[in-house]
């Protein structure tokens, strides 16, 4: 073996271990609820004694109402939270992008929510919004307003807020390194043309940070898809299916009502959902990212 092709399989041999791990970790665990999917299963049995099924999981799901309760939840959970986070996390992220005194401190206050441990988040917000001793019927009664049911009538609302307040800190993060990392060639051009600072940040700034959004709202949109220890502790997916999203619902069908069958074709059908989600945002990123390639190349033929 000569030398040229040691240095080229080199990489690879040290890749190998990892690799190695990353399938045994992910696709097996993946592959084996892929096959319990297809059974009738339940804890009391080992796989392999269950009945195999086929499609039946998949079918009665498509066709209970209760799932498709679940799906909706998640879906207006989902798109809501990410929505505002992103629109306030961005404007965070572009008013805050300056040299003032104690910007360091007010950042680092900014992003404290989202290192909260979400069952602590669920337990601060609850108590907040009980209706007695709640800080926000206090408040409501101290000002002659009626209290409200929080995590009654408006128990998705509230567990919308609660997410956009712990959540928002990530959007800003990023959103502030994606406007710390642009060129500043591009931006003095846009100066130089007598571009207001609205102007700069509508044709400049968000399509040079397109990319970095599109990956980061992918992330939040994935995560929301899963999130399940605030939802749990502080409404318990009530009242009814108001706040029980697919992940809550999940679990429940694996623990509760024992059918690891069901359970696993559940997560199938969101594991489905994410990846047409992905695909499509995935895709779509690589169009911004050629557009700000090409905005880049403009702005330094200007400069130049």
């Amino acid at each position: 073996m000569n030398y040229s092709t040691i240095n080229r399989i080199t990489p690879y041999i040290f890749l190998a271990p990892a690799v190695i791990i990353m399938l045994i970790a992910l696709l097996y665990p993946l592959g084996y609820m892929i096959y319990g999917s297809f059974r009738d299963w339940d804890p009391s049995q080992a796989i392999g004694e269950s009945t195999f099924i086929g499609l039946g999981n998949y079918i009665s799901l498509w066709n209970d109402p209760n799932f498709h309760e679940s799906l909706t939840v998640t879906l207006k959970f989902a798109i809501t939270v990410v929505f505002i986070e992103m629109i306030v996390g961005v404007g965070l992220a572009l008013l805050l992008d300056r040299n003032l005194r104690g910007m360091s401190l007010l950042r680092t206050m900014f992003i404290l929510p989202m290192m909260i441990a979400p069952v602590v988040v669920g337990l601060i917000w609850r108590y907040m919004y009980h209706p007695s001793i709640g800080i926000f019927n206090q408040t409501l009664e101290k000002i002659g307003l009626g209290s409200v049911d929080w995590l009654g009538q408006h128990a998705l609302m509230s567990v919308i807020i609660a997410d956009i307040w712990q959540w928002t800190p990530f959007i800003f993060i990023l959103s502030l390194a994606a406007l710390q990392s642009l060129p500043r060639s591009a931006l003095e051009a846009a100066r130089i043309d007598g571009a207001s600072g609205w102007q700069q940040i509508i044709y400049i700034k968000l399509p040079l940070m397109m990319p970095v959004l599109i990956v980061t709202c992918l992330l939040r949109l994935i995560d929301a898809f899963k999130v399940l220890e605030v939802i749990l502790v502080m409404t318990e997916g009530g009242p009814g299916l108001s706040t029980e999203i697919l992940a809550l619902r999940i679990s429940r069908t694996a623990t509760e009502f024992r059918e690891l069958g069901v359970a696993a074709a559940m997560s199938n059908y969101l594991l489905m959902l994410l990846l047409i989600l992905t695909i499509i945002m995935l895709a779509y990123n690589k169009i911004q990212e050629l557009q700000a390639v090409r905005l880049r190349m403009a702005a330094e033929k200007e400069v130049d």
